[in-house]
C-alpha cells in the first residue's frame, strides 16, 4: 500500500474541500458565523492598522487557525481577485461545502431532492437560490465550478450569510456530474418555458433534479440532453418564463407539498 499517495490524496481532498473567500466584511462575517471553522486566515503586508484587521485575527486566533501574511501579488493569487480582496481572504471549512462524488460515495438516500444550475452568471439570482434553497426541505444545490457566477461577496450578501450554512455540492462539469447521479438512481428534471408537463401535474420520484439553465439563454444542450424530463411552470396573461431564482424558489418549496411515488 502506498501510504504517501494515500496522505497526498487525503490532503488534496481537504484542500479542494475549502471555500476561500475575501473580503474584509465578507471574511469577518464569515468568520463570525456559528458553524464556520476557519482555516486560514490570509493578510497582505500591506494592510494599514485597522479596527477590522484587529477582529479578524483576534477571530482567527479564536479558530486556532492559522494566520498567513503575504505581499500583494502573492495574496492576488489567493483570492483571485486583486482589485476587491481589500488585503484580506480566508480559507473555510463548511459543513455542507463538499464535492458530489463524496455525497454519491455513500449512496442516495431517500426522497433527496436538488436542485443543479447550468451557467446561471448572475450573482444576486446564486445568492437568492442558495438562501432559497438553504431555508427549503431541499437536501441541497449542486453548483458547477464552470460556467456559474463566483461565491464572492455579491453571492454572500444576496444569500444573507446563509451560503455559509447551506449544503452545496460542487462539481467541474454538470453535464458529467447528471449522468452518475442518474446511474445512482436519480431521476434529472430540466425546467423549460416548453417542458413537456407541467409542475402542477408532476408526482416527484423518490430521488429528483431539478436542472435551472442561464437567465437569459436556458439549459445547455449537453446539460439538456442529461436530463430524463422536462416541466414548465404554468403562468398566465402572456407571461413567458420568470426569474431563475424565482423559479428556484418555488421548486425549493414545492417540494413539500406532494407525496413522491
Amino acid at each position: 500500500m502506498n501510504h504517501n499517495n494515500d496522505s497526498y490524496q487525503q490532503k488534496k481532498a481537504f484542500y479542494d474541500s475549502l471555500l476561500t473567500i475575501y473580503g474584509r466584511k465578507p471574511c469577518l462575517e464569515a468568520m463570525s458565523s456559528p458553524g464556520v471553522k476557519v482555516f486560514r486566515l490570509h493578510l497582505a503586508d500591506s494592510n494599514k492598522p485597522a479596527k477590522i484587521i484587529d477582529e479578524l485575527i483576534a477571530l482567527a486566533k479564536k479558530s486556532a487557525a492559522e494566520i498567513c501574511r503575504h505581499d500583494k501579488k502573492a495574496l492576488s493569487r489567493i483570492s483571485k481577485n486583486a482589485k476587491q480582496d481589500q488585503g484580506v481572504a480566508a480559507d473555510l471549512v463548511l459543513p455542507g461545502y463538499r464535492d458530489y462524488k463524496d455525497y454519491l460515495s455513500k449512496g442516495l438516500q431517500k426522497n433527496q431532492h436538488f436542485i443543479a444550475l447550468d451557467s446561471v452568471t448572475n450573482p444576486q439570482n446564486l445568492g437568492m437560490i442558495i438562501r432559497s434553497v438553504c431555508a427549503s426541505p431541499m437536501a441541497g444545490l449542486i453548483l458547477p465550478a464552470r460556467g456559474c457566477a463566483k461565491l464572492d461577496s455579491l453571492v454572500i450578501k444576496a444569500s444573507a450569510g446563509t451560503l455559509f450554512r447551506a449544503n452545496i455540492l460542487r462539481c467541474n462539469e454538470l453535464a458529467e456530474c447528471l449522468e452518475d447521479f442518474k446511474n445512482a438512481g436519480a431521476t434529472t428534471v430540466a425546467l423549460r418555458a416548453n417542458g413537456t408537463r407541467s409542475l402542477k401535474d408532476f408526482r416527484q420520484v423518490n430521488n429528483c433534479i431539478y436542472v435551472l439553465g442561464n437567465e437569459t439563454e436556458g439549459l445547455s444542450n449537453k446539460v439538456s440532453n442529461s436530463c430524463n424530463d422536462s416541466l414548465a411552470i404554468p403562468m398566465k396573461n402572456g407571461v413567458e418564463s420568470l426569474n431563475v431564482a424565482v423559479t428556484a424558489g418555488i421548486l425549493a418549496f414545492h417540494s413539500q407539498f406532494l407525496d413522491p411515488l
